[in-house]
């Protein structure tokens, strides 16, 4: 690693942020120019020109990494997915210009999706900052795993995890502890199914196909878009380093179509399951034959989806309006309720709903009115520009981006590497940086996944599946 690398390159992640503002006057150009800077930002960082990519893997087997999956997901999902609002926004209805003669652009709209994206990349670019700050591999081998093993510790450990996050499940007050481990079970299983394939071992590939189907089924009466495309992109990650031609072949079409044909399928089955009180397995059928339908008439409807639930800048747009206009920024009021959010509800039971206090924001900046049947939640640079405008931007995502990798180099320090530290611990247990979320539901779901951390690490060091060098 090149310690002594030039902080000017640091400061080019900057460059399309303090473009943008210089030609905030053009909302489209100020907008087009913070949007591609988030590439520029994904391009540079991942290439290694900010920063050397760490030489201890092939970068194929080192994709788990924040700066890579983290990155792509939760930087995508923040910065890049705009660009259908603002399409929409300029008059654009399923890529095709409105023939509306009557239509006019809403420039207030217009300036404010380019003041929220402006925002964006600024985000972006500290988030990358802290990453790259802290991004130092490989980790001092402290403890090892005999790779013989490997396989075999990967397949029980998904078969352990998911009657434990049942358990949790079960047990007033610690229900956040069964997602910790259900995502832990399904990345051990989907980790082992990848190792067992090319080692041709027969039991082990049947039983981590079975739990995969049973995941992926799980993620399909989810009513969630999101546990069904991670299922996909997972697999195809692990599988990449060993069929790399296959997965681009195989996995990437499929990704797209799922991107397509997920939103019709999402609407149907929400519709029947969650308002019409028909079971999860009749709704998924229901669903099922809706998409297929969809796709024979050439229904349109997923630009809807593109546009308002692709992406939350519209409802950015709402916050930034209101603070601090008609709401002051909250300064370390929303970090405070985070640490309240930290006490398990089974140590106080009178806890104030974490729920609840996420809403009162939302209420008070009339993105929702009170009393709504909607869980409409701040996305986390909505919070960290809430706290304190841009520099609660830039404060905020830097530590992001900087806990996530101290957090992922500590993984791999306690757990012998990689496979162990970042693909299944790290992946497993702090899914929740993939999309960040309110400050309270991302500080409360670190916390508790990093004491889970601990624990693991000490009961595999008890049990010698971990051995001290």
């Amino acid at each position: 690693m090149n310690k002594n690398q030039p902080i000017e390159r640091y400061l080019v992640l900057y460059l399309p942020w303090i473009l943008a503002l210089l030609f905030q006057s053009d909302p489209v150009l100020s907008y087009l120019i913070a949007w591609l800077g988030s590439l520029l930002i994904l391009y540079l960082s991942m290439s290694g020109w900010v920063k050397p990519i760490p030489k201890d893997r092939p970068v194929a087997e080192q994709f788990m990494r924040p700066i890579f999956l983290i990155q792509i997901i939760f930087a995508g999902y923040m910065a890049v997915s705009s660009i259908f609002y603002f399409l929409n926004v300029l008059g654009y209805d399923d890529f095709h210009k409105s023939g509306n003669t009557f239509f006019s652009i809403d420039l207030q709209k217009l300036e404010l999706t380019a003041l929220c994206q402006r925002y964006y990349v600024l985000g972006h670019a500290a988030f990358v900052t802290g990453i790259l700050a802290f991004m130092k591999y490989p980790t001092k081998q402290k403890y090892y795993i005999e790779k013989e093993k490997l396989a075999n510790i990967l397949f029980v450990t998904a078969f352990i995890a998911l009657p434990v996050s049942v358990m949790f499940l079960r047990v007033p007050g610690l229900a956040q502890f069964y997602f910790q481990f259900s995502a832990l079970s399904f990345i051990a299983g989907t980790l082992a199914l990848a190792f067992a394939i090319p080692l041709k071992k027969i039991w082990n590939t049947i039983f981590c196909v079975l739990l995969y189907v049973s995941n992926f089924y799980q993620a399909l009466i989810s009513g969630f878009k999101e546990p069904i495309i991670i299922s996909v992109l997972v697999l195809g990650i692990f599988l990449y380093p060993n069929y790399k031609k296959l997965v681009l072949l195989t996995f990437v079409p499929i990704l797209l179509m799922l991107f397509i044909f997920l939103p019709t399928y999402n609407a149907v089955f929400r519709q029947n399951n969650w308002g019409g009180g028909v079971d999860a397995d009749d709704s998924y059928q229901l669903a099922l034959d809706a998409t297929i339908k969809n796709q024979q008439t050439g229904d349109e409807s997923n630009w809807g989806f593109l546009v308002y639930r692709l992406s939350e800048v519209d409802m950015f747009t709402d916050f930034v309006q209101s603070t601090p206009k008609r709401v002051d920024f909250y300064g370390l009021q929303l970090v405070k309720q985070s640490f309240i959010a930290v006490i398990p509800r089974a140590f106080w039971p009178s806890k104030p709903s974490t729920e609840e206090l996420v809403m009162e924001r939302v209420y008070d900046a009339g993105v929702i009115r009170r009393g709504s049947n909607v869980s409409a939640k701040p996305a986390f640079i909505v919070d960290a520009y809430l706290s304190g405008g841009t520099i609660g931007i830039f404060i905020a995502l830097f530590l992001y981006g900087a806990i996530a990798q101290l957090i992922c180099v500590k993984a791999e320090h306690l757990f012998g590497g990689y496979i162990l530290g970042t693909a299944l611990i790290f992946s497993g247990l702090f899914q929740i940086f993939w999309r960040g979320l309110s400050f309270e539901f991302i500080i409360n779901s670190v916390f508790w996944s990093y004491i889970s951390m601990l624990v693991i690490q000490r009961i595999l060091l008890a049990v010698n599946v971990l051995k001290k060098v």
